[in-house]
């Protein structure tokens, strides 16, 4: 934790990751609202997984495009766009009356114009600290979004039950512009330029760590997905479990994030991480007890912020500076799919099995991204005696003072 601290002391630091994570609060709650949303209109949670799956779907082709626009046109242009337009989509799915395709539409719409915010802090990170705090600072930063998934689902659920589904979604809305506009006026946002990539699109997936950070963010999400779609369906609308069940999935990720968060990262790193999620979800299976239930997700989340930590470190060690935003941008949309799927598949099986078929889902993904990491344990770096500062680009990158 002193460790954490000295961090937190180091100039700009603490404004970026406040600043981030409050912008990004809105990840936490737009799910979950439209899913409640969406089944409140529809009555069906197979019509709500295929709006959210939309939504995703559109977040997931958005980012390594927006991530990589900001090196041609600034990060400060590219999300101010696009928070713009998120937050226009997301009010109308608020307020107006469509069929199932019109809300597809608009969810689509609004995660296609998502702002790229994750990669654009994970780009910055390098910039504010000296190498030998990079592997940290990623730890840090996977454990405190966890606040997000522990505050946000308590939130939305408590509005979206007691007030209703729509205040629940213009409240997103409020806290995506008003985040969106500390982190864009934030110093740290403006001081560091993104050079523009001489690589062609999608290049740096031929990098195995890409790639493999891209495959199992894809089924870790994929399962934290479908376990958020079979709590909510457990619990129904009949109180705040939901939430609260929910909050304990993060509380145990945000521990397991700054307990293990100094831990060397091997090859094997991945693998370990990927079997305490692995095992904590598939006891979630054995009753829908709400006692139970918080404590095997509490197991489950232990591995969540570890694992998250190393996918940004093995992503940022991999490759040069000009390309880690798309890197993230592309890892972002491996997460993303992975969402979508889960939440589609948990969404339909929950229709034809009952709440249950949520939880085999969320086992199902954990254990596949189990297997790619030891299966692939070779393509894994080892960051144990090195950095995870970016690879230095060739020529001067200009900074804006």
């Amino acid at each position: 934790m002193a460790g954490y601290r000295d961090l937190l002391r180091t100039p700009g630091v603490g404004r970026i990751i406040a600043a981030q994570l409050t912008a990004r609060f809105p990840n936490g709650m737009t799910s979950l609202a439209i899913l409640l949303h969406i089944e409140f209109v529809t009555g069906s949670y197979g019509a709500a997984g295929l709006v959210l799956a939309a939504a995703s779907i559109g977040q997931a082709i958005a980012g390594p495009v927006t991530s990589r626009w900001m090196g041609r046109w600034g990060m400060r242009p590219v999300i101010t766009a696009t928070l713009a337009v998120c937050a226009v989509s997301i009010t109308a799915i608020a307020l107006l009356q469509l069929p199932l395709p019109g809300y597809m539409a608009l969810g689509f719409v609004a995660g296609l114009s998502t702002p790229p915010i994750q990669s654009a802090a994970r780009t910055i990170y390098p910039k504010l600290v000296t190498s030998k705090q990079l592997t940290p600072l990623f730890s840090l930063d996977a454990s405190l979004q966890e606040i997000i998934w522990i505050v946000a689902p308590v939130v939305i659920t408590l509005v979206a039950t007691q007030v209703g589904t729509v205040p629940a979604l213009l409240l997103i809305v409020v806290i995506l512009i008003g985040g969106g506009a500390w982190f864009i006026l934030s110093p740290e946002v403006g001081r560091v330029r993104i050079p523009r990539s001489r690589r062609s699109i999608g290049k740096v997936l031929t990098k195995a760590p890409v790639l493999l950070a891209t495959v199992v963010g894809f089924l870790l999400i994929g399962a934290c997905a479908a376990v958020e779609a079979g709590v909510v369906a457990t619990f129904d609308h009949g109180g705040l479990e939901a939430g609260i069940v929910l909050a304990l999935f993060s509380v145990g990720s945000l521990a397991g994030g700054l307990s293990l968060g100094h831990l060397p990262m091997g090859p094997w790193a991945m693998a370990r991480r990927m079997a305490i999620v692995t095992v904590g979800l598939a006891l979630t299976i054995v009753s829908l007890n709400v006692f139970w239930l918080g404590g095997t997700l509490v197991l489950a989340g232990i591995g969540i912020a570890p694992a998250l930590a190393v996918l940004f470190a093995m992503t940022s060690a991999s490759v040069k500076f000009s390309d880690t935003a798309e890197a993230f941008g592309w890892v972002g949309t491996g997460q993303l799919i992975g969402a979508a799927a889960g939440s589609a598949i948990a969404g339909f099986l929950i229709d034809d099995m009952g709440p249950t078929g949520a939880y085999i889902a969320a086992t199902a993904f954990a254990a596949v991204g189990l297997i790619v990491a030891v299966v692939f344990v070779k393509g894994f770096p080892d960051l144990r005696n090195r950095d995870a500062a970016p690879i230095p680009d060739t020529e001067p990158v200009q900074t804006i003072t």
